[in-house]
């Protein structure tokens, strides 16, 4: 196969004019070309009055590949093409006996639980909360009844925190193992638009996101997994630093040598169970902030210019950066182009907000979050839960300025950039749901995040156009930007740094920020424990011959 790359064409080019444009560009006869497949579909809306083209990834085959390459030698955009299939690395022995132990499912425990299962491995998977059906009604209740269900949220159940977001699959990880076409394969297979893995900015939203997971979910059981909803893990039981297995609120045990904790940046209760155990954890840099949300029609000017509402081109996103002068970073995160604010606590007398997109993403409102860096050693300095009580202090202030009833505190941006608390909403009608209550959002942060971020919004005003207009809408509080901690593991074996046979996982270990690298995360760990599994039968079976035979190891 052959990469071609850069290949640029018009937004309304027509289905044929793709093969043609190869055909010319690689100066070949029509039959030469035997098949191909876009890679990736991009576009840059950078310079706002120049012509916006879609720009191809292409790989395809031809009749005489080497002469095609030797004709092209010394042009970058013309190479031979990567071998991005996955293959797996075991499978599992017929006379293993051993289950590994996931604990949790979003999508770290999901892909992890998923790979193990294809290799063999029949995991037991231990997710506190409910399948996506339940769990949707159980939050549901919290954004429309106020009734918040501490074991089923946006936090916890199947899926993870990832199942009620935009449904991003795109990250900035290095991936020279192409995990993330895998992932994106399975999210395919699994009833995801197949668009997903050829688009710049991939997502699925979160109703389709639901079937997907459920679809997955499925395809483990099949393959001989067992998922066990409503089981939460509340002790680890170890044996001179080797984990034996794991404990459940009921009081039941489950052993096993390899217990992957693939936790959700939420699981508080969890990490002070692994840092009584002596489990080395550590605190790790964050972010806080809060919503911000603009009509959706202004991001899109802003952003595409003649070019908004192209039916090619979808509601348009944005990423701004800006460096305060206390020395702290402000930014732009999980931005929801066409979505909605929501309520994402998951612990009573807390308020705690995140963005949320479906598929269509047309809703009247854009939102992200506008978040300041914050740092341990500096900010939170304390033993590795620091971070942990920061966030848990910050969400219950918002809570109080929300009124105590899981409404969230808002202000205008005019308001806060001139530090006087809102009476009246502008135009910008508010997405948030149970409902937000008006006021001075200064008390609801340290004052050096709010004096960054009211430094920061003028100057993204002129980034983009109308970005700090008046009546543009703050919502509080944005703590659960990543993991306030991490379970550090070995670089090679991926286990625990100080505990045998515990393969820390996913976001809440630290080692994933979204849907994409958490799964790729899930990946590399499922791998790791198979090999580990394999070479321990291997061991014990060497072991119990030399036994038998008198001889030595």
């Amino acid at each position: 196969m052959i990469r071609l790359t850069e290949l640029a064409l018009p937004l309304d080019h027509p289905e044929q004019a793709l093969r043609a444009a190869i055909i010319q560009r690689l100066q070949l006869r029509d039959a030469e070309l035997l098949q191909f497949t876009v890679f990736k579909r991009s576009y840059d809306a950078r310079k706002k009055n120049s012509e916006i083209k879609f720009v191809y990834i292409i790989d395809l085959a031809v009749q005489d590949e080497a002469a095609v390459l030797e004709r092209f030698a010394g042009d970058t955009h013309v190479r031979p093409a990567p071998d991005t299939a996955y293959y797996p690395v075991a499978e599992a022995p017929a006379e293993l006996s051993e289950r590994p132990i996931i604990v949790g499912l979003g999508p770290c425990g999901l892909f992890a639980a998923l790979l193990l299962a294809q290799m063999g491995f029949r995991p037991i998977v231990l997710e506190r909360g409910k399948d996506v059906r339940r769990r949707t009604k159980d939050t549901w209740a919290l954004w429309r009844n106020k009734k918040l269900s501490p074991e089923s949220n946006v936090q916890f159940g199947e899926g993870g925190a990832g199942l009620f977001s935009d449904g991003k699959l795109y990250s900035q990880i290095k991936d020279p193992k192409f995990y993330g076409r895998k992932v994106m394969a399975e999210f395919v297979k699994a009833g995801a638009p197949e668009e997903i893995l050829f688009v710049s900015k991939p997502h699925i939203g979160t109703f389709r996101l639901t079937g997907v997971v459920s679809r997955m979910r499925e395809e483990i059981i099949s393959l001989g997994g067992e998922i066990r909803f409503e089981h939460k893990v509340t002790d680890l039981l170890l044996e001179e630093g080797q984990v034996r297995g794991v404990e459940l609120a009921s009081g039941e045990r489950l052993m096993s040598a390899h217990v992957v904790m693939a936790l959700g940046h939420s699981a508080r209760d969890t990490f002070r169970m692994l840092h009584q155990r002596g489990v080395f954890l550590e605190a790790k840099p964050f972010a806080i902030g809060f919503r911000i949300e603009h009509p959706q029609g202004l991001v899109d000017h802003a952003r595409l210019g003649k070019y908004a509402g192209h039916p090619a081109l979808g509601a348009a996103d944005y990423k701004l950066v800006y460096h305060a002068s206390n020395g702290r970073a402000v930014y732009s995160f999980c931005m929801c182009p066409g979505g909605t604010v929501v309520a994402a606590t998951s612990e009573p007398g807390r308020v705690v907000t995140n963005g949320m997109s479906q598929y269509s993403r047309n809703e009247r409102n854009a939102n992200s979050g506008i978040v300041v860096n914050i740092d341990p050693q500096e900010d939170f300095p304390g033993d590795a839960l620091a971070g942990v009580v920061l966030q848990e202090q910050l969400e219950s202030r918002a809570y109080e300025l929300g009124g105590s009833d899981y409404c969230a505190p808002a202000q205008l941006v005019g308001d806060f950039i001139a530090g006087r608390p809102s009476e009246q909403l502008g135009e910008v009608v508010p997405s948030y749901k149970p409902g937000i209550r008006l006021g001075d959002l200064a008390p609801s942060l340290p004052g050096y995040a709010i004096e960054a971020i009211r430094e920061a919004l003028p100057a993204f005003g002129r980034q983009m156009r109308g970005f700090d207009r008046a009546d543009a809408l703050l919502t509080g509080v944005e703590t659960r930007t990543s993991s306030p901690v991490r379970i550090t593991r070995d670089r090679d074996s991926l286990q625990s740094l100080n505990t045998r046979g515990l393969y820390p996982a996913g976001e809440g270990a630290g080692y994933a920020g979204g849907i994409l690298s958490a799964g790729v995360d899930g990946i590399k760990v499922a791998e790791a424990v198979a090999t580990a599994m394999v070479a321990d039968l291997v061991k014990t079976a060497s072991a119990r011959t030399a036994r038998q035979t008198g001889t030595s190891l």
